[in-house]
């Protein structure tokens, strides 16, 4: 017998069991591209479910974005470990950077304690969330290339890597983040330094007038860097400086970013301002330099910046290196032209844009009207359009909520990341989104839970949204649903809606324009609820689900199209919604209203009292006392009710122009402002 062939029946039975590739190929039911935040937080969800899936990572290790950025090395996300609660749902809405798992231990706080950690700390993080839960990682595959391709009807998705091999999907989860560098072109733009390359070392601006382009955090936060070494900061944009606390939007600027803002005001000869780059012009002077007495020639000295404008300048080619005339410059013509003076440095701090380039016109999803085409557009449910089974994660996907959520941000992607799965398992694995199954008699104290402790539709807000799905004496409660996506509730989520209708509650601003700080920038009279202006539940009643016309024709600033009742609970200065009654009655009475049925809970004495004279009980007593034995036999329910004071009296009797037949202690007996859930809040 041929001593090779062992060797090589046992090479033939090894490709037969690898039935996972032919050609070369790898194949997976599901592609994750990109091992950042919103990548390992898709894989844990994966993971979970047992799906075949892989996550593909270009450089070493997970995070990658975040070796380099910010390049300041501080995080502007609020790591918040004291809060006075114990309760874990409710700490992830101070907890800005950890990823939802089923370890409760597994969060940020365990390598940092900062309130603004310090950027390394977090890639540690997400090495230690990978590690822990096993994800399936594969790293140095640098993907640069991906197509679609159609196969008897199915549509998948194959990723080309830069050893030529490739990765064959069904459903491909793009998680890459942004991260090419957003500029802008203008004469003299390449004599402009970008974010991502310039020193961090505030002793090289020492003395140098520095121009910065952009007014975003990046921009703010070199500018607080070299503020104290550089002769001057001045920085441009065309929209004016937005801070977060007044649009609470968190990626506009942060009060940890914004000290330049005060030496611009006491005029200490920082400051910003506003116009369009696409108009200026930066020339520069002719690098100088002369010869030392020895002979030997001294080192060219760097030459000083000149900001013109595009109008002045008559001849805008060969510009860019060399002086421009007198008459060219806007000084010239505008005796107090803002950037008359010439500056040592220009830097540009424009952010980041989506990487396109690495898809195929098959795969391509197409670009966002949003952030000026920065970003990829995606459906409601974050499926690119028309690109289907191609899904978006993480900052990538903000276009859906552009400057009003955190869906740009780790403590608002986390939560649609978890959405995007919940519809993948609804689609390819017949499993409904998960609900939970109550009593209407329930139903008041599960949305006081959800309002007070859920950190989803709190950091989403406006975005995801609970739907509850009335059935008359019982309901069904779906959380955290897009709610941009309630036209396609059902094939999305495997629930139908009945005749009853539908709830849908969700954490919204108010929408007009206040002081932020003036002495009326709240409202505290629960009559006027719909007045609030900071964060609170809204409700919205439905008697169907919302068509898609309607939902592109909703109010503007709304998240929902109008319904046929709207609920506001009013905003509360702790973000606690549990008066009783400021918050808990109104509620109830709009739910009443919803139900058609009283809600309020009755001791067992006044169901019996209820069930001899009405036709229709409550529906506490339906469904809790009537399904007992009744009253208990002999005296002790009635000695209870005496030593408790609810027995009428020849007072109670005697006063007002009620029914004698139905005393006053009925109505005492009667309100409990909830039912008997526990909280835990």
């Amino acid at each position: 017998m041929d001593s090779s062939l062992p060797s090589l029946l046992l090479f033939v039975l090894i490709g037969c069991v690898s039935g996972s590739s032919d050609n070369g190929t790898r194949h997976f039911d599901y592609c994750v591209l990109g091992a950042g935040p919103a990548g390992l937080q898709m894989g844990h969800f994966l993971s979970k479910a047992r799906r075949d899936y892989i996550i593909l990572e270009r450089n070493s290790g997970p995070g990658s974005f975040f070796y380099k950025y910010p390049r300041h090395r501080k995080l502007i996300s609020i790591n918040k470990i004291h809060t006075g609660r114990s309760n874990p749902e409710f700490n992830l809405r101070h907890d800005w950077n950890s990823l939802l798992s089923d370890r409760r231990e597994l969060l940020l706080k365990r390598v940092s304690s900062d309130f603004y950690p310090p950027a390394d700390a977090f890639t540690l993080y997400l090495s230690m969330f990978e590690k822990e839960l096993g994800l399936k990682v594969r790293y140095g595959a640098d993907i640069g290339r991906i197509r679609a391709v159609q196969t008897d009807g199915d549509r998948s998705y194959i990723l080309t890597d830069q050893h030529a091999s490739d990765y064959k999907c069904s459903v491909l989860l793009v998680a890459t983040g942004l991260w090419v560098p957003q500029k802008v072109e203008f004469v003299g733009s390449e004599l402009v330094e970008g974010y991502e390359s310039i020193s961090t070392n505030p002793e090289d601006y020492k003395d140098q007038a520095v121009l910065i382009l952009g007014k975003g955090n990046s921009a703010f936060e070199t500018a607080q860097s070299i503020m104290g070494r550089a002769s001057r900061v001045h920085m441009l944009s065309s929209s004016t400086v937005r801070l977060a606390w007044q649009t609470h939007y968190v990626g506009d600027l942060r009060a940890v970013n914004n000290e330049l803002l005060d030496t611009y005001q006491l005029k200490s000869l920082d400051g910003v301002l506003e116009g369009r780059l696409e108009h200026l012009v930066i020339a520069q002077q002719k690098e100088s330099g002369r010869r030392r007495s020895g002979g030997t020639k001294k080192k060219k000295k760097k030459g000083k910046l000149y900001v013109t404008l595009k109008k002045y300048v008559q001849n805008q080619e060969g510009k860019n290196n060399s002086d421009v005339s007198a008459e060219e410059l806007a000084g010239y013509h505008i005796d107090n032209f803002p950037l008359r003076n010439t500056y040592d440095r220009i830097i540009r701090c424009l952010g980041f844009r989506f990487n396109f380039t690495i898809f195929d016109r098959s795969a391509r999803p197409p670009n966002s009207e949003k952030a000026k085409g920065r970003l990829p557009g995606v459906t409601a449910w974050y499926e690119g359009k028309n690109t289907p089974g191609l899904f978006v994660l993480g900052t990538a996907a903000h276009s859906r909520d552009y400057r009003s959520s955190a869906g740009g941000f780790i403590h608002g992607f986390r939560y649609t990341a978890r959405a995007v799965h919940r519809v993948l398992e609804h689609r390819y694995h017949s499993n409904h989104w998960p609900s939970t199954k109550l009593l209407t008699t329930q139903l008041q104290s599960w949305i006081l839970k959800r309002v007070n402790e859920a950190s989803g539709p709190y950091q989403m807000f406006e975005v995801l949204g609970d739907v509850i799905l009335l059935r008359g004496s019982h309901c069904e409660y779906v959380e955290e649903f897009p709610v941009q996506a309630l036209p396609q509730f059902s094939s999305l989520s495997g629930h139908e809606v009945s005749n009853h209708g539908l709830i849908v509650v969700v954490m919204q601003y108010g929408k007009t324009k206040i002081d932020f700080l003036g002495r009326t920038r709240a409202e505290s009279d629960w009559t006027k609820a719909w007045k609030s202006n900071f964060l609170h539940p809204v409700l919205y009643f439905y008697d169907t689900l919302p068509t898609e016309e309607e939902m592109k024709l909703r109010p503007k600033g709304w998240p929902l199209p109008r319904s046929k009742a709207i609920h506001h609970m009013v905003e509360d200065f702790l973000t606690e919604w549990d008066s009783p009654i400021s918050h808990i009655q109104p509620l109830r009475r709009f739910l009443e209203h919803c139900v058609q049925s009283d809600l309020r809970t009755f001791y067992a004495e006044s169901c019996f009292r209820f069930s001899l004279t009405h036709r229709k009980p409550p529906l506490f007593c339906q469904q809790g006392y009537l399904k007992q034995q009744g009253v208990a036999h002999g005296s002790q329910l009635r000695q209870s009710v005496h030593d408790a004071g609810l027995m009428p009296t020849e007072r109670d009797t005697d006063t007002s122009g009620a029914d004698p037949a139905f005393p006053n202690y009925l109505a005492q007996a009667g309100a409990s402002v909830s039912s008997g859930l526990k909280l835990g809040i």
